[in-house]
């Protein structure tokens, strides 16, 4: 696919369109059945697209491959061949980019081990930020970079109060007019795809963490 992005007011606006945006259930219209009235995610007729051939599977993982699902997004929009999400998500556990821990629960998306995977697998350059302003993660977007930033899921509903920060993973794809434009792969509409928010409402769920992905050359 090629670049279409859109560089605006010296320098403070940026903007990257025609970024795919993909769910991290099967089909985005059943996030919110999924997340507000707890419908079984293999309810969806779509959750097979994933890659999963097990129900108990899919069940398990689609709930916690936002970092997959916006890696997709990223390398689909570089036009970089790669697997299904399933396939994706097998190549990661031996990288060590989540581990399933003796009580059943999973670290990650870790991510030290998700760059160098990702740099070796598919060329993508991956720099780890740290104890960062959103602000200054949205002014790395350029040309040739995408922005996955650590936020708390409820940045679905950013009307509410903020229990916590951090916990879930969003793409950037854009800033400007005091905000940012971002995909969020557990989003309900109007906060799902393309969406925008201020940065000091985005701060609120914030965890100043995040990678910037830098496309191959």
């Amino acid at each position: 696919m090629e670049d279409a992005c859109e560089a605006a007011g010296s320098g403070h606006g940026y903007r990257h369109f025609a970024v795919p945006y993909y769910s991290q259930w099967g089909s985005p219209e059943w996030v919110a059945n999924i997340v507000e009235a707890r419908a079984d995610p293999c309810d969806d007729p779509g959750w097979r697209r994933s890659g999963f051939a097990r129900p108990d599977d899919y069940r398990f993982w689609a709930q916690r491959l936002c970092g997959l699902t916006c890696l997709e997004s990223a390398l689909d929009y570089w036009g970089v061949a790669h697997a299904p999400r399933a396939d994706l998500l097998q190549a990661a556990l031996r990288h060590g980019v989540y581990r399933v821990r003796e009580d059943g629960g999973v670290d990650g998306l870790i991510y030290r081990p998700f760059a160098a995977w990702v740099e070796a697998e598919f060329g993508v350059r991956v720099q780890v930020m740290t104890d960062e302003p959103i602000e200054a993660s949205a002014a790395r977007l350029n040309e040739d970079t995408l922005v996955i930033v650590s936020v708390s899921p409820e940045i679905r509903y950013p009307d509410r109060p903020s229990a916590r920060q951090g916990g879930h993973l969003i793409l950037l794809h854009g800033r400007g007019e005091g905000g940012v434009w971002f995909h969020n792969p557990s989003g309900v509409a109007p906060y799902q795809a393309n969406a925008w928010l201020p940065c000091a409402t985005v701060a609120r769920f914030h965890a100043r963490r995040g990678m910037a992905l830098s496309k191959p050359r």
